[in-house]
């Protein structure tokens, strides 16, 4: 299991747990941190043993927004960043809409810039009653992060997303929760079990490609300009469930009320014909974007 200096990753149950590790920075985001989330939720969705994620913070705060007291950015200043340089917050963003497994983000304390951009890609969103969330850009004079003014809008809103991000203010967990941000709300000290409590759940119910494929149809093909291409797609799917024996097993053992056993995996069984996939190897990446990026992650990884 790799090593890593600002983040921990563990594995228990199949769940992997991520953790921001700089308590004595309030888990400040650095450009280390970004390369080293990356790279744990690609190890997490290319590890068998691995069936969802819990993303959490050490210490008081999940995470106070990014910390340039650590160097600033990866680029020199006077010559700025080459051409497919990628903000630290969105390289962390990126790999979990990129996903195969789902992600569930639990949140404490103060969640502000980065903390709030890097959480909003997750499948849940799970806080602390004393969390506190703020897209705060343009109060420090900067901007949206973290692919957030896409992502955003589609949880809670237009008119809620231009509330909090033109205004730049802190709101609570609470409203959070009142507008779509956050899923549920919990005592600080039950946070994290109801997390791992609420992947577990998932693991012992749903089937893993089922929910592979579930993730990013609802990412890539909601935005559609009809449903007409969605439903090409669905027929597709459920034209092949003959052959799928997670379909077989999931009638089987309803019928014989007792837990599923599923057989197929990620990335592997996944149908080949999906779009997103694009030919490529199924590992969960966006391939447009890394036809786009060229040698950069590597540039990236820890």
């Amino acid at each position: 299991m790799a090593e890593y200096a600002q983040i921990t990753y563990t594995v228990a149950g199949g769940v992997a747990t991520i953790t921001l590790n700089r308590p004595e920075a309030r888990n400040g985001y650095t450009v280390t941190m970004a390369d080293e989330l990356a790279a744990a939720f690609a190890a997490a969705d290319a590890d068998h043993d691995v069936r969802a994620v819990v993303l959490t913070g050490a210490g008081e705060d999940f995470c106070v927004g990014a910390d340039l007291s650590q160097g600033g950015f990866d680029f020199d200043a006077e010559h700025g960043p080459e051409p497919h340089w990628q903000e630290p917050a969105g390289r962390c963003a990126r790999r979990i809409f990129a996903m195969n497994k789902p992600v569930i983000a639990a949140i404490h304390g103060a969640a502000i810039g980065a903390g709030s951009t890097i959480i909003l890609p997750a499948d849940y969103r799970l806080a602390a009653t004393d969390a506190r969330f703020g897209f705060v850009f343009v109060r420090r004079g900067i901007y949206p992060e973290g692919a957030s003014a896409w992502f955003l809008p589609r949880l809670v809103g237009m008119g809620t997303a231009l509330d909090w991000m033109i205004s730049g203010r802190v709101f609570s967990a609470e409203e959070a929760e009142a507008a779509g941000l956050v899923h549920r709300r919990h005592p600080a000290d039950e946070l994290l079990d109801r997390a791992h409590e609420l992947a577990r759940e998932i693991i012992a119910t749903a089937a893993p490609v089922s929910v592979a494929v579930t993730r990013q149809l609802l990412y890539r093909m909601s935005g559609s300009d009809s449903p007409l291409p969605v439903h090409a797609l669905d027929s597709k799917l459920i034209g092949g469930l003959t052959g799928n024996p997670d379909a077989v097993e999931g009638v089987l053992s309803f019928l014989q009320k007792r837990p599923p056993r599923w057989t197929l995996r990620v990335p592997e069984d996944l149908p080949d014909f999906l779009p997103w996939l694009d030919g490529s190897s199924a590992t969960g990446t966006d391939d447009a974007a890394k036809a786009d990026e060229g040698d950069e992650d590597d540039r990236h990884s820890p």
